[in-house]
């Protein structure tokens, strides 16, 4: 548990250098506080890791795959961190305050496919590189997270497939042999 404090401090003193947003201050023209982590695309939530997403999207059009991995990168672990907040949360106020666990449920989940979907980019961009090798514990992690029941899970499984990393073509829960 210690570990993982400190990598978040770690990972979020790190962040005040990236993110400008985290600098501004405590309260708005009119003096009421403002919710900086909330702002979109510029704070540390779901919004901002959509944004790094994106950024990485426009990177590999242009054809800067150096960035995009930096962006997918960056995706991919602020997506970690805010879905252990989010579960640590939920935890924390269970049987307390039941509205507090289902916004934290709901937060959880979209950074999870937020996860999955940064995880999925950044296999096909090393794909692309020409290193499989290294796609593959990443495609084992979306498998892992999203099942292979929901559409990622299926995508990052069909990858591996089509790597020659497994060699049994998923049908389905109903699927069978």
């Amino acid at each position: 548990m210690g570990t993982r404090l400190l990598c978040s401090a770690i990972a979020l003193t790190a962040g005040l250098c990236i993110t400008p947003a985290f600098a501004q201050s405590g309260s708005d023209e009119s003096g009421s506080a403002t919710k900086v982590l909330a702002s979109s695309g510029s704070g540390f939530n779901v919004s901002s890791v959509e944004a790094l997403i994106q950024r990485g999207d426009a990177a590999v059009a242009s054809g800067n795959l150096v960035q995009a991995k930096k962006d997918y990168d960056n995706a991919r672990t602020a997506s970690k961190q805010l879905l252990a907040f989010y579960r640590d949360l939920s935890g924390s106020f269970r049987g307390l305050d039941a509205r507090i666990p289902r916004e934290m449920d709901t937060k959880g989940r979209a950074a999870l496919a937020l996860l999955a979907q940064s995880n999925l980019r950044l296999a096909a961009l090393f794909r692309r590189q020409g290193q499989p090798e290294i796609a593959v514990p990443v495609l084992v992690e979306v498998v892992r997270l999203m099942t292979p029941a929901k559409p990622d899970g299926q995508k990052a499984y069909q990858s591996l497939l089509e790597l020659g990393f497994v060699d049994t073509p998923y049908r389905g829960a109903g699927g069978g042999e």
